[in-house]
């Protein structure tokens, strides 16, 4: 593959959270192969530099398409640019998804533009509660990616880890601070993931192997905060 090149008037400015496996699979539905993909841009979207490399990069997740790039891109795939857009994950591509701009947020916030930015850039949130609860309205973030968004997810693993490996009755209050869910929801939560995983380092222990109880239960603790959210959304239905 030849290296993807962008002219100097268009870099790869961050675009929107790109769905590649959506894109490959639309593209493969319309029996179109990467060179007709790059031949719709070039010709009806003004996109000369558009190669069938380039869209074999977008493809494989080497590089995400900027928002022009994704618009001309649901064009010639005939579908939204919403079908190619994954699930956003940092304040930047949350942002993004909004279609706001960053002077925009910095403004409803009552931050520096400067200081916004470099949140964005750092990924690390850095505003008081109050512009947090604006954030979260004006985004649109419900309550896992409000936590994820505010840098608080480490703390919030971190607390279920201890809760599910001793007791976790101890851990109501500390994560209730990081999430603001009702006491006793949070200790049904709690109380069911530390059943499972309880439940889980048991029954592998039973076949008699140590090293894939270690395995088991290393796994779910990697995975602790997606158990916790599912847990949480069974119980509120």
């Amino acid at each position: 593959m030849c290296p993807v090149r962008r002219p100097p008037a268009l870099p790869n400015q961050p675009g929107p959270p790109f769905n590649a496996p959506a894109a490959r699979r639309l593209r493969t539905a319309l029996n179109m192969g990467p060179e007709h993909v790059a031949y719709g841009m070039r010709a009806s979207y003004g996109m000369p530099y558009v190669t069938p490399d380039l869209v074999v990069a977008w493809e494989r997740g080497m590089v995400s398409p900027t928002s022009p790039e994704l618009t001309a891109l649901a064009g010639v795939l005939w579908c939204s640019p919403g079908e190619l857009i994954g699930r956003p994950r940092t304040l930047r591509e949350h942002r993004i998804t909004r279609g706001l701009a960053p002077d925009d947020v910095a403004r409803a916030l009552g931050l520096e533009i400067l200081a916004y930015l470099r949140m964005e850039e750092n990924n690390d949130w850095r505003g008081t509660e109050r512009q947090a609860t604006a954030l979260a309205e004006l985004l649109e973030l419900d309550l896992p990616d409000f936590v994820t968004v505010t840098g608080r997810e480490p703390r919030l693993a971190e607390h279920l880890r201890s809760a599910v490996t001793t007791r976790w009755q101890a851990y109501v209050r500390p994560v209730g601070k990081i999430v603001p869910l009702d006491r006793r929801l949070l200790e049904d939560a709690l109380q069911e993931l530390h059943r499972e995983y309880q439940g889980q380092m048991m029954a592998t222990l039973s076949w008699g192997s140590g090293n894939g109880a270690d395995a088991s239960g290393q796994d779910f603790l990697d995975r602790i905060v997606d158990h916790f959210w599912t847990n949480v959304q069974e119980i509120t239905g």
